[in-house]
């Protein structure tokens, strides 16, 4: 079963076009209901900051209560905190109103199962399926209700509070945090003050168009200022639905989503709770795969995606996996990847220790990578691009094993993602280029299909 709707992360696309449209929600409510919930049940959404999640919610709740579901609207909450409250409320399915780290003029929808977890391709297949059909309305005693769930907030709150060990706190540990004007900006200020952080909030006052805007985990700038302009010990960056974490250490340098995992992963091994492999992604820089091997812990590449590096993590029984972008999953905590539990792991480790981010992270040396966007005007088979081919097995025969070449269709927009690492930041950049180049070239050459 194929998907037309459904990318790496849920749907997603510009407000007010296809499939970004009222209309278009309204038949994913009715489909996603005859799908996850066909009996009735209930189901709950939440959002980030957008000003175009209101009409979405709006749309997805009149959906849902006409198939029948009762909803619980839990306004602006980090998707990791639907995940958590999905099952801890026994709901049947959680939604989340969210395009990550894009811009305002664009939104997404996706979908939590009863657990906490993605949905599987199969279930994103069958509510595509359904989406055929004409929106379902049950009579008026068989409608469901709608309802905004109070306690929530505070529940994901005390849920994230818990997962940082009960006999330490953060006094005299200043933070600088930037929640990117989104889903977190109440949530993480909230959790780090409570335990007694000197706190310096940035990102935190949303307007419905200024998430992620200059600032947040794909925008470290204003972090990487701001923490030694105050004196900080550290920054902590979430995007705008608060499933991604950077960090910056006292000097303004940023510590990316690789050398994030090798510090949780060097500190759990060292307390006994490490178990299986730490997995990565085909994008995670060969530094941490050199520095974990080196430490004795295993290391695995999945696909890009979170969704993918949980499925390795529970194929393998590992308990630690992420992204470099900051997708980082510590199961031993969360069922998904959650900005801010990982953050507190962080601060867990330097509160522990008595190191600062610099030192802890000096252990894992990060190899010069370059990454090039190539946006594309029609699509491309790079299995059938023989000047691509050429050009990636050119470079990857003079690098050898001192570094890696990747490309991959995103799976969010028309691009074809160039990556390159190695030894010499010089090299690298020109490979990267040459590459790009060819790619370019093969795209002009005539239409194909894209593959993912």
């Amino acid at each position: 079963m194929t998907r037309q709707y459904f990318g790496t992360d849920g749907i997603r696309g510009r407000v007010g076009e296809p499939p970004m449209t009222v209309d278009f929600a309204l038949r994913l409510a009715s489909a996603a209901a005859s799908v996850l919930a066909p009996s009735g049940g209930s189901v709950l959404i939440g959002k980030d900051t957008r000003v175009s999640g209101y009409m979405f919610e709006s749309a997805l709740e009149a959906g849902f209560v006409a198939s029948g579901l009762d909803v619980g609207l839990l306004g602006p909450l980090p998707t990791p905190g639907i995940a958590y409250l999905t099952q801890a409320l026994n709901a049947d399915f959680g939604v989340v109103i969210s395009a990550s780290h894009n811009a305002y003029d664009d939104n997404g929808i996706k979908f939590f199962d009863r657990h906490g977890l993605k949905l599987s391709d199969e279930l994103e297949a069958r509510i595509e399926a359904a989406l055929d059909g004409v929106p379902r309305t049950r009579d008026s005693s068989s409608l469901g209700k709608a309802e905004i769930a109070t306690r929530a907030r505070s529940m994901y709150q005390e849920f994230c509070r818990a997962s940082f060990p009960a006999d330490q706190d953060l006094a005299g540990i200043k933070v600088v945090i930037d929640c990117a004007h989104g889903a977190a900006y109440k949530v993480a200020p909230r959790v780090l003050a409570e335990l007694e952080a000197d706190l310096v909030p940035v990102g935190c006052s949303p307007n419905g168009r200024n998430i992620n805007a200059g600032c947040g985990s794909t925008r470290p700038d204003l972090l990487q200022m701001t923490v030694p302009g105050v004196r900080a010990d550290l920054g902590i960056a979430l995007d705008g639905d608060g499933d991604r974490l950077v960090m910056v250490d006292n000097k303004g340098n940023v510590i990316d989503g690789d050398q994030l995992l090798y510090i949780l992963a060097i500190d759990r091994r060292s307390t006994g709770e490490l178990r299986g492999p730490v997995v990565g992604t085909v994008m995670s820089n060969l530094g941490l795969e050199r520095a974990l091997l080196g430490a004795g812990i295993g290391f695995q590449r999945a696909k890009v995606g979170d969704r993918h590096v949980l499925s390795m993590l529970q194929a393998s029984g590992g308990i630690l996996g992420g992204e470099t972008s900051g997708h980082l999953l510590c199961l031993d905590r969360t069922t998904t990847g959650d900005g801010l539990i990982a953050a507190l792991q962080v601060l867990a480790v330097m509160r522990r220790t008595g190191r600062g981010l610099d030192e802890l992270a000096a252990g894992m040396e990060r190899l010069p990578q370059v990454l090039v966007n190539v946006r594309l005007d029609q699509p491309l088979v790079l299995d059938e691009a023989g000047g691509v081919r050429e050009a990636v097995l050119d470079v990857e025969r003079t690098l050898g094993d001192r570094g890696r070449v990747v490309l991959r269709p995103s799976g969010t927009e028309p691009v074809i993602r160039v990556m390159v690492e190695g030894e010499s930041d010089g090299e690298i950049r020109h490979f990267a280029a040459q590459i790009a180049d060819a790619v370019r070239e093969a795209a002009a050459s005539g239409p194909a299909q894209l593959i993912s």
